[in-house]
């Protein structure tokens, strides 16, 4: 629920806009270094709206690009320290397997990314995945990677958790208030449905609304949204897909019956049902997410029906379950995260194709450092506006 009513042209330190899980890290590490912080969300919470809703994510260690590699073993660390300062269990490990076909250019990309010192451990011929594993198969000769600290992240739990340490912390959170305009200065004014709100620092991390609240500051990013199906199966016999097992999640990678882009994870939310998807969607205007095409999605599902068919022979061959999901994808698939050009206190988290939640403790940190003024703790290169030369044109 929203904070009580505030006077007109109320000060903070920082403004974050957003309230998803890269807004709500962002916001916390900014109160946890004792900055006065107001975190705004335009719908009331809890919410299915946005990109971080639902209970599960896949967490884990493999990472073909090295700068994110190199963030996540902290990620895991800021990930536990969460769980022990909320004591709310977030993270379950199952182990992940990276399934590919032997030869294919995709998969002996991620064969060399093991490799390196914070890759997967194992590698697993068709015959060693087929016993330890016998629910994915039969298959024919895959082989797979195997990444033991992958698992699920609890993500409702891990939201209500990283909120609920911001307000220990002696942040504010306001939901239900929709920001209508930013006025750029030494001392920003942000107006929301509610009122006027001012500070020295502004973080805008609104997701698939990042373009709309960024245009009239001049500034065009190649954002697209994406409406995605996410699919839950049914297991034919109760049990044989859990977590508990443990049942690891996993990535197909570059397999001849479906392209790069199926992902799975163990029953764990709905009893019973277990979640597969493609890492792919259609462009939607985030206002009217449940409202899609004819057709949509259609060729997805039908990919995935074949996908299970092949490979989890214990699932029923049709989703029992659909629920839509925003993505914002960049061009590259990489995130956003840097300083608006001309205002160098508007600071933007943005584009985080599908694959930011297990990385946003870290993420809230690089954007709390970039609003502070501070050397990022990792290189922001990879996630400059400067990749985007139109964008630049636009703000400049």
């Amino acid at each position: 629920m929203a904070a009580a009513s505030e006077p007109r042209g109320a000060c903070y330190d920082a403004i974050v806009i957003g309230a998803g899980i890269q807004g709500s890290f962002a916001a916390y590490h900014l109160a946890k270094r004792g900055r006065d912080t107001l975190l705004l969300e335009q719908f009331l919470l809890p919410h299915a709206r946005g990109s971080s809703h639902g209970q599960s994510r896949i967490i884990r260690s493999a990472y073909l690009q090295q700068h994110y590699a190199r963030m996540m073993p902290e990620s895991f660390r800021l990930w536990q320290r969460l769980e022990d300062r909320t004591g709310t269990r977030l993270y379950r490990r199952t182990g992940l397997l990276v399934l590919g076909a032997p030869g294919e250019p995709q998969f002996e990309r991620w064969r060399r990314a093991a490799a390196r010192p914070r890759g997967p451990a194992e590698e697993l011929d068709a015959a060693a995945r087929r016993r330890r594993f016998p629910g994915l198969g039969p298959g024919g000769d895959e082989a797979a990677l195997w990444d033991g600290a992958g698992g699920v992240l609890h993500a409702d739990r891990a939201l209500r958790a990283v909120q609920e340490l911001f307000r220990r912390s002696g942040g504010t959170l306001r939901d239900g208030e929709k920001v209508l305009g930013i006025e750029p200065g030494a001392l920003l004014a942000v107006s929301t449905s509610a009122g006027v709100y001012r500070a020295r620092r502004l973080v805008v991390a609104a997701g698939a609304w990042s373009s709309q609240l960024l245009a009239p500051l001049g500034l065009r990013l190649p954002l697209q949204p994406l409406r995605v199906h996410v699919c839950y199966w049914k297991e034919k016999v109760p049990g044989s897909y859990s977590a508990e097992r443990p049942f690891p999640c996993f990535m197909a990678v570059g397999l001849p019956q479906a392209p790069h882009g199926v992902y799975g994870l163990p029953s764990c939310e709905y009893p019973g049902l277990v979640k597969v998807c493609y890492h792919h969607g259609s462009p939607t205007d985030p206002d009217q997410r449940d409202r899609p095409a004819p057709g949509d999605g259609r060729r997805d599902v039908a990919l995935l029906c074949r996908f299970v068919g092949s490979y989890l022979p214990g699932l029923e061959p049709e989703p029992a379950l659909l629920e839509p999901c925003l993505y914002t994808n960049t061009p590259d698939g990489d995130f956003i995260l840097d300083r608006h050009p001309k205002h160098s206190n508007i600071i933007i988290g943005a584009g985080f194709s599908g694959h930011g939640f297990k990385l946003a403790p870290v993420v809230g940190k690089l954007l709390c450092e970039l609003s502070l003024g501070e050397e990022p703790s990792y290189s922001t290169a990879p996630f400059s506006i400067g990749r985007f030369p139109g964008a630049l044109r636009a703000a400049l």
